[in-house]
């Protein structure tokens, strides 16, 4: 976890309201407006532009400091590109998955060719500190262009059916587009992608948990690391 905390200097609410407020629009599919009318009947009095500001502040800072899931070279990772439209032009939403649909890193770009697909493909290197045991894309060539550049020895499957795991994590993301109305800019999609993605992984269970006493625990878990994130007990 990272050491540098949320700044709360100069804001007229109290850490508690600010982080309840950031913590109900990235984990729930709600718009500002919602929140705000939300945070009112707890009694807090709050305009859903401030809510958005708190989200655009706060938000990267949460994500930074939540644990990332551990590297391990047995990973499969999925990659999958969707198309999100802002101000009426197309861009690509590069994405990447693990095996249990943890999202590794996504990053937003205007071109679906080799370079972006490599630059995909570089970030995840970096970011994970090691090769995976397997890729598995659909038949865009991109991709097979970019692993022969930059994992030439690791196994690539390129077919459809193999992806759903990549494909169905999208899903999530364009609810919450919808709610949104779409994006304004690929700056704010790729800080609300960042943030909206680390915070899912963090409270969605994995999937070898299913019974509802381990379903409530991890919930009980989960809820304890993000308070601590958020600075709201030591």
């Amino acid at each position: 976890m990272s050491s540098t905390a949320p700044t709360y200097r100069n804001h007229r609410f109290p850490i508690e309201i600010v982080a309840r407020a950031v913590w109900l629009y990235m984990r729930f599919n709600v718009s500002l407006r919602e929140v705000e009318d939300m945070m009112l009947e707890r009694g807090v009095a709050v305009s859903y532009e401030t809510i958005r500001r708190w989200c655009r502040k706060h938000g990267p800072d949460y994500a930074r400091r939540l644990h990332r899931k551990p590297s391990s070279p047995s990973n499969v990772w999925h990659l999958d590109e969707v198309a999100v439209r802002i101000n009426g032009k197309r861009c690509w939403l590069w994405r990447a998955v693990d095996q249990d649909g943890y999202i590794l890193d996504e990053i937003v770009q205007t071109r679906r060719n080799t370079k972006a697909a490599r630059r995909l493909l570089t970030r995840l290197l970096k970011k994970q500190g090691m090769t995976p045991k397997r890729l598995i894309t659909d038949k865009l060539r991109s991709y097979k262009a970019a692993a022969r550049q930059v994992m030439p020895g690791v196994e690539h499957r390129s077919h459809k059916g193999l992806n759903n795991r990549a494909e169905n994590s999208h899903l999530p993301f364009r609810k919450r587009e919808r709610t949104r109305q779409g994006f304004r800019s690929v700056d704010s999609l790729q800080q609300f992608v960042s943030t909206f993605s680390a915070v899912r992984n963090l409270f969605v269970p994995p999937h070898s948990i299913r019974s509802a006493a381990q379903i409530r625990a991890h919930r009980h878990k989960v809820i304890a690391e993000w308070n601590v994130v958020a600075l709201l007990v030591a």
